[in-house]
């Protein structure tokens, strides 16, 4: 029984650090949208780089924490967040801009809510 309540505690924390993780995605994708370059870091350039990096470390914190709590359960790994670290670098040529991707993630993680 012992178990099956630690489990349900860290299932629970889970679903806290997902719904903080998809929180903390959106603000900076609202920002991204708004114009500022470099959350999909498509320039390389240090400067941007370092301009983001706080969010892309908390980001990664969370996470990371995520993946944990969920090996600990038996699922797969966070898919949102494999999601946008597989978006994130250098594009191809005929990739839209930072801006006009942000709104289409915003676009599909609010169709995806059902909003």
């Amino acid at each position: 029984m012992a178990k099956a309540d630690r489990l349900a505690r860290l299932d629970a924390r889970r679903l806290e650090l997902e719904a903080e993780y998809a929180a903390e995605l959106i603000d900076a994708l609202r920002v991204a949208a708004s114009g500022k370059w470099g959350l999909f870091d498509h320039q390389g350039d240090r400067r941007t780089r370092a301009a983001i990096a706080p969010v892309i470390d908390k980001l990664g914190e969370i996470g990371d924490a995520i993946d944990k709590a969920r090996a600990q359960l038996g699922l797969q790994p966070f898919e949102l967040q494999q999601q946008f670290l597989a978006s994130r670098g250098k594009p191809s040529p005929q990739a839209v801009g930072e801006p006009k991707q942000a709104q289409a993630w915003l676009d599909r993680l609010a169709a995806a809510d059902g909003n």
